[in-house]
C-alpha cells in the first residue's frame, strides 16, 4: 500500500498491447494502490467521475512520474531554494511529457543515490566498495563524497608520509613556539618577584634609614658602598660552603671576589631585630669611615636580601688563636711578633675608643677576631656586636653578649657595658700571648678553668715563668715579660675603674716596644764598634808588618853594589 498525503500531481501513463497510450493528470491529496486478484488498481481521488474512467481497464501496466506541482514549489522560492538537500538538485520545467502544468522535478546529482524529495534522501555511492577493481590493476580507490579517486601505492604512501610529516613539524614548531613565550613569561613574572622582594628585603633592612643617613655625609660617603645581591651572589659562588671563612654568634663569612678582581670576605649576617635596624644602619655607616691600618675595613653592604651582608676586606694569614693554639713552623711566633702584635691591636681599640669621632665599643675581642694579613700585621674585625655611644656617654646597657674566657665579669653582672669592658677582654689576649694558652683551657683530666683567673693566681703566688709559652721563655727579656704580665693583671682587675685605658695600655706596650729597639739598635750599634775596632787593629798590624819589610828591602840595596853589564 501507497499513501501520499501532499498536494502532488499523479500522473498515470497508462499503456496497453496497442501502441496507443493514454496519459492521465489527477491532482490528489490522498491515493491508495491495491493490488489484488480482482483488480490492479484502486484509487481513491478528489473526483470520483475520473476514477470510474480508471476503473474501465482491468488490467494494463502503469508507469509513473512524479513532480512537484507548482503550489507546492513556491515554498522553495521563497527560502530561495531549489533543493531539499547539498546532494540533489531541482528543475522547474512548464512543458512535460506527463503535463501540461508548471512542475518542478529532482534528481540526486551524480555519485549519490536515494530520494531527492527527501531530507538528506541522497546518500553517497561507495563505488570503491561496489566495484574494487574500478581503477584498474597496481591502483588504489579512494572514495570521496559523490565520486573517487584513483592513486598509485608509492605516491599515496609517499603523500601519506609528507602529510604525516607535515602535520609533526607544523606541531612541533607550534609546541617550541609555545615552550619558548611560556619560558620568558614565567622569566618576566620571576624577575618582577625578585625585583618586588628586593625593594621588600631593602625597606625591611634598614635601606631607607641608610639612604637617610647617606645624605647626612654631604657627598662623603662612597656610594659604590652599596652592594646588590646579583653581585655579591656570583663572587661567593652562591654562598658556596667550600668558600666558608668562618661562622660565628652573628653570621658566616664568605670569600668572594668582585667583578674587578679584588678579593672580599662577604659576611651573612643573622636576622635582625626590626627593633634594632637603626642602630644597625648606625653601626654600618660608622664602621665605613673607620680607616685604620690594624681595623678590618668594612667596605660596604648589601640589603636586598633576606639578612643583611656585609663586604669586609680579606685578610689572607688567618686568625690570631690559629697560630698560638695550633704552632705553625712556617711563622713561629717569636717574643718579638707578639709584641708587635700587642701593640697594634691595643692601638685600635684605642683608636675606636677615642680617635674614631664617636666612642664605638667593640664588645667582642678575642684572638680569634684578630687576623694577619699577608704581612702578619693584626687587624681588629668582626664588629657585629659594636655599639657606638655619644661622648659624654659612659656605657650601653643591653643584652650580655660575648664569649666565655673574654667576657668582663663586671659586664656579665650589670649587662652595663664600659669602654673598660673592652680593656679585660684584651686583658685575656695579652694573657694568650704570653702562656699560649686558650681562654678556656684544661689540663690533663681537670676541669675547664678560666684562663683569666688561672694567670692571675699564677702571678699572686709567684708562678708566672711556670706558665709562660717556650717561644715566650726562649726570646722574651724577663724584664719586658715581667712588665707586659703586669700590665696584663692591670686589665683583668674585677673592678673596672681599676682598669687602665685603652690608651694607657697601648702607650704602656709603645714603650716597651721602643725601649727594645733602642736596646736592640745598641746592641747592633755596639756590634759594629766592636767589627769596626777589630778590623782597625787588624789593619794596625798589616800596616807594621808591611812598613818592616819594605825597610829591609831598602837596606838590602844599600848594601849590595850594582850589577855590571857584561857585554860592555
Amino acid at each position: 500500500m501507497l499513501i501520499l498525503k501532499n498536494p502532488l500531481l499523479f500522473s498515470l501513463n497508462l499503456s496497453t498491447d496497442s501502441p496507443a497510450s493514454v496519459a492521465i493528470i489527477l491532482p490528489l491529496f490522498h491515493l491508495t494502490i491495491l493490488r489484488s486478484s480482482g483488480a490492479a488498481f484502486r484509487a481513491a481521488a478528489r473526483t470520483p467521475t475520473q476514477v470510474k474512467d480508471i476503473e474501465k481497464f482491468t488490467h494494463v501496466p502503469v508507469t509513473l512520474e512524479w513532480g512537484i506541482y507548482d503550489y507546492s514549489f513556491n515554498l522553495f522560492a521563497r527560502n530561495k531554494s531549489t533543493s531539499y538537500n547539498s546532494s540533489s538538485s531541482c528543475q522547474i520545467s512548464t512543458k512535460s511529457n506527463i503535463s501540461s502544468f508548471p512542475i518542478a522535478q529532482c534528481s540526486c546529482f551524480d555519485g549519490y543515490q536515494g530520494n531527492p524529495y527527501l531530507l538528506d534522501g541522497c546518500q553517497d555511492v561507495d563505488e570503491c566498495g561496489v566495484n574494487p577493481k574500478i581503477c584498474g590493476p597496481d591502483m588504489i580507490c579512494v572514495n570521496r563524497k559523490g565520486g573517487f579517486g584513483c592513486y598509485s601505492p608509492t605516491s599515496t604512501t609517499s603523500t601519506s608520509v609528507n602529510k604525516i610529516l607535515l602535520s609533526i613539524g607544523i606541531g612541533l614548531v607550534g609546541l617550541f613556539l609555545l615552550i619558548i613565550g611560556a619560558w620568558k613569561l614565567w622569566i618576566i613574572i620571576k624577575k618582577r618577584k625578585e625585583i618586588k622582594q628586593k625593594e621588600k628585603n631593602f625597606r625591611h633592612n634598614g635601606g631607607l634609614l641608610l639612604q637617610q643617613q647617606l645624605t647626612s655625609f654631604d657627598g662623603n660617603f662612597d656610594k659604590s658602598k652599596l652592594f646588590n645581591s646579583k653581585e655579591l651572589d656570583k663572587a661567593t659562588d652562591h654562598f658556596n660552603v667550600n668558600r666558608i671563612l668562618g661562622q660565628g654568634g652573628q653570621g658566616t663569612v664568605y670569600k668572594g671576589m668582585l667583578e674587578n678582581g679584588r678579593i672580599v670576605a662577604v659576611k651573612k649576617s643573622k636576622v635582625i631585630d626590626e627593633g634594632k635596624l637603626e642602630e644597625f644602619i648606625n653601626e654600618v655607616v660608622i664602621l665605613s669611615q673607620i680607616n685604620h691600618r690594624n681595623v678590618v675595613r668594612l667596605l660596604g653592604c648589601c640589603l636586598e636580601t633576606k639578612v643583611p651582608l656585609l663586604v669586609y676586606e680579606y685578610i689572607p694569614n688567618g686568625t690570631l688563636s690559629q697560630y698560638l693554639h695550633d704552632p705553625n713552623e712556617e711563622l713561629p711566633l717569636t717574643w718579638e711578633i707578639r709584641l708587635r702584635i700587642a701593640v697594634e691591636v691595643a692601638g685600635a681599640l684605642s683608636y675606636l675608643h677615642l680617635g674614631a669621632g664617636i666612642p664605638i665599643y667593640h664588645r667582642d675581642i678575642k684572638s680569634t677576631n684578630i687576623l694577619l694579613d699577608e704581612k702578619y700585621r693584626a687587624k681588629v674585625a668582626d664588629f657585629g656586636t659594636s655599639k657606638s655611644v655619644a661622648i659624654d656617654q659612659t656605657h650601653v646597657t643591653t643584652k650580655v653578649q660575648g664569649t666565655f674566657g673574654y667576657l668582663d665579669p663586671e659586664y656579665f653582672q650589670s649587662s652595663q657595658f664600659t669602654d673598660k669592658s673592652d680593656v679585660y677582654s684584651f686583658g685575656v689576649v695579652l694573657v694568650e700571648l704570653l702562656t699560649g694558652e686558650k681562654a678556656i683551657f684544661s689540663t690533663g683530666s681537670q676541669e675547664p678553668r678560666g684562663l683569666a683567673a688561672y694567670f692571675i693566681l699564677s702571678m699572686e703566688e709567684n708562678n708566672l715563668f711556670d706558665i709562660l709559652d717556650p717561644q715566650v721563655l726562649k726570646l722574651g727579656k724577663r724584664e719586658e715579660i715581667i712588665v707586659v704580665a703586669n700590665l696584663a693583671k692591670q686589665c683583668l682587675n674585677l673592678n673596672g675603674k681599676k682598669r687602665p685605658t685603652m690608651k694607657e695600655v697601648a702607650m704602656e706596650l709603645e714603650g716597651i716596644q721602643a725601649s727594645r729597639k733602642e736596646s736592640n739598635a745598641l746592641q747592633i750599634h755596639e756590634e759594629i764598634e766592636y767589627k769596626r775596632t777589630e778590623v782597625i787593629e787588624s789593619w794596625d798590624i798589616v800596616s807594621n808588618s808591611t812598613t818592616s819589610t819594605f825597610d829591609s828591602i831598602i837596606r838590602s840595596v844599600e848594601v849590595q853594589p850594582l850589577l855590571v853589564n857584561r857585554s860592555s
